[in-house]
């Protein structure tokens, strides 16, 4: 952690990451300083990228996306070619949400929000036209325990 958060930056990134919409007004009191004092800590926060952005949470499934899939997949290959088609694949589908690079004997996983399985099949088509793979499995979440933006603080 970075040496320079103190509890008071831990209090207000806490209160931020439960609602962004909290005014500095309302964060000052919260966190007990003054208006000017409470800015100055979130703008520090923000310029040196502790605060990376302020966001508002959609729910998928009032958007006709409700169906959550992992996909775990393995590289076709790993030359430059390939990683710079699979990044361009990442960035340009919308679907995938998020999209990580594992140690272990799988390369990628993928979070991708689709209305149902057929929608998913469109993607998967769509994904594996745009890059080739070696390996790919998708696992569909049948009930979210714990789905949180929220990072410890």
């Amino acid at each position: 952690m970075t040496n320079n958060i103190d509890e008071t930056d831990r209090s207000i990134l806490r209160l931020l990451q439960n609602d962004a919409t909290l005014s500095v007004d309302a964060l000052a009191e919260s966190v007990h300083l003054s208006r000017n004092a409470c800015w100055r800590r979130i703008k520090r926060l923000e310029e040196t990228g502790v605060l990376r952005a302020r966001v508002a949470l959609v729910d998928p499934a009032k958007l006709g996306v409700g169906q959550l899939v992992f996909i775990l997949m393995r590289a076709a290959d790993h030359s430059p070619d390939w990683l710079k088609a699979f990044d361009h694949a990442v960035q340009t589908l919308p679907e995938i949400t998020g999209a990580h690079r594992m140690s272990g004997d799988l390369d990628y996983v993928l979070r991708v929000q689709v209305a149902d399985v057929p929608d998913y099949d469109r993607f998967y088509k769509r994904l594996i036209s745009m890059v080739p793979v070696r390996d790919i499995s998708a696992s569909f979440v049948m009930e979210n325990l714990k789905d949180s933006t929220a990072v410890p603080v």
